[in-house]
């Protein structure tokens, strides 16, 4: 992804972060140990900020490690982060340490994403999931959003669809309110624009053969439930990332890992035959 520097400076930059999070100038210098002044003078160009000044604001207004090689180089200072491709032999231990995960996780469906909701890795229990969908949506590079949300991906197949799309798309805007990502923004018009299937939710026929009553367990979450094989399974989806990453790649991956939500998704998933021998 390129990164394009605006020729505005620093400061205004970092405004406009400021104004983004809702922070007065007082309440940013107060986070950051410095003064009003100090930041007012940064901001409007009077004052040219230290690199350590310019890394100390962007962690206390939460800015993505991408855009703050972005501040770095509009105040004239290097990049801090290095943007490694994910195939690069420096990140050998992590893509080793993915693969461990998402394999000791099966038969519970686990991926990786990154920035855009490209997926990067996933393990078989996604494929299960997957099994079926037209060849136009599982050719690379796989799509996390539009594979779940486009009307020939998952969409038709999901039970709850209203509430899992609703909760997919604010969690983009969320994104999207963190991140001033262009392909992000592009990726949610367009998955945002899907036509809803046919019969949606309430309108669905009754529930498939020996499909657990959704009101029998007391989910703790908001569930994935999708249809497959002739029964609804049920997930609760959990999203994790690196802590204090030093390079953007590995800032912009989030592992997912869905859990059963309850005892018959469980005793379904390690029933099959790729799972069967596992514990």
């Amino acid at each position: 992804m390129t990164t394009v520097v605006s020729d505005t400076g620093v400061g205004p930059l970092l405004r406009g972060w400021r104004e983004q999070r809702r922070l007065s100038q007082l309440e940013l210098a107060l986070r950051a140990d410095s003064s009003a002044r100090h930041i007012s003078f940064v901001e409007t160009g009077r004052s040219r900020p230290s690199e350590e000044m310019i890394l100390k604001l962007a962690e206390h207004l939460e800015v993505p490690v991408r855009e703050r090689n972005v501040l770095l180089l509009a105040a004239g200072y290097a990049p801090r982060y290095t943007e490694s491709p994910l195939d690069a032999p420096r990140l050998e231990t992590l893509r080793d340490g993915i693969e461990r995960l998402l394999q000791g996780y099966e038969p519970y469906p686990a991926l990786v994403v990154d920035g855009s909701y490209t997926v990067v890795a996933a393990n078989r229990g996604i494929g299960l999931l997957l099994d079926g969908l037209p060849e136009h949506l599982l050719t690379p590079p796989l799509n996390a959003m539009r594979i779940t949300l486009h009307p020939e991906g998952l969409a038709p197949r999901i039970r709850n669809l209203s509430e899992w799309r609703g909760h997919l798309l604010h969690q983009m805007e969320r994104q999207i309110a963190l991140a001033r990502s262009e392909s992000l923004r592009a990726l949610y018009a367009e998955v945002a624009a899907y036509p809803l299937p046919p019969g949606t939710d309430e309108e669905r026929a009754p529930d498939a053969p020996d499909a657990p009553d959704p009101e029998a367990y007391p989910y703790f979450a908001l569930p994935l439930r999708v249809e497959h094989d002739g029964r609804v399974l049920s997930f609760v989806s959990s999203i994790s990332t690196f802590n204090t990453p030093l390079d953007v790649t590995v800032a912009e991956l989030a592992i997912e890992t869905f859990l059963p939500a309850d005892p018959a998704t469980v005793t379904y998933l390690r029933s099959l035959p790729p799972f069967s021998d596992q514990g």
